[in-house]
């Protein structure tokens, strides 16, 4: 069973209650997802963070090259972005951000040397510097596909 399998009927099932961020966590297979959303319904959640942690990541840059070209759900493809082998990481980013007037929105997945791996999105502007996390909206099915894109 993939890491997708397993997580789909868990996200389902989760029912956080009350307002305000919850979060829930999912292992199978010495992989594990962590997952920190604003809400959460039958169908999908509104992300504010998805955490991935595999035991067995591939060398950095192979991993992030992986990632990029399967995580194929978001709203913009991503890119790699830069590794930096000294400190153990590698960033990737949306491809192009998406714009809406002078906002711009943009996926970064963060990817640690000792398997940990980080999705964000923020949103920035091109009149003013400086970016903010925002949450972003995934159906259960493209928000376990992501996981396992990243887990490999």
């Amino acid at each position: 069973m993939t890491l997708s399998e397993s997580l789909l009927p868990k996200l389902s099932e989760w029912a956080p209650a009350g307002v305000g961020r919850h979060s829930m966590t999912h292992t199978a297979d010495a992989r594990t997802v962590h997952l920190t959303a604003d809400k959460a319904d039958s169908l999908s959640c509104l992300v504010w963070e998805l955490a991935v942690t595999t035991t067995e990541p591939a060398a950095l840059r192979d991993w992030a090259a992986a990632v990029a070209k399967r995580a194929t759900g978001l709203v913009e493809p991503l890119t790699l972005h830069e590794v930096d082998a000294g400190r153990g990481e590698a960033v990737l980013r949306s491809t192009a951000p998406s714009a809406k007037g002078a906002a711009l929105a943009y996926y970064e997945v963060n990817l640690h040397a000792d398997g940990r791996a980080v999705v964000r999105r923020f949103h920035g502007s091109k009149a003013n510097p400086g970016r903010e996390q925002v949450a972003f909206a995934l159906t259960h099915e493209v928000l376990a596909k992501l996981a396992d894109d990243i887990a490999g």
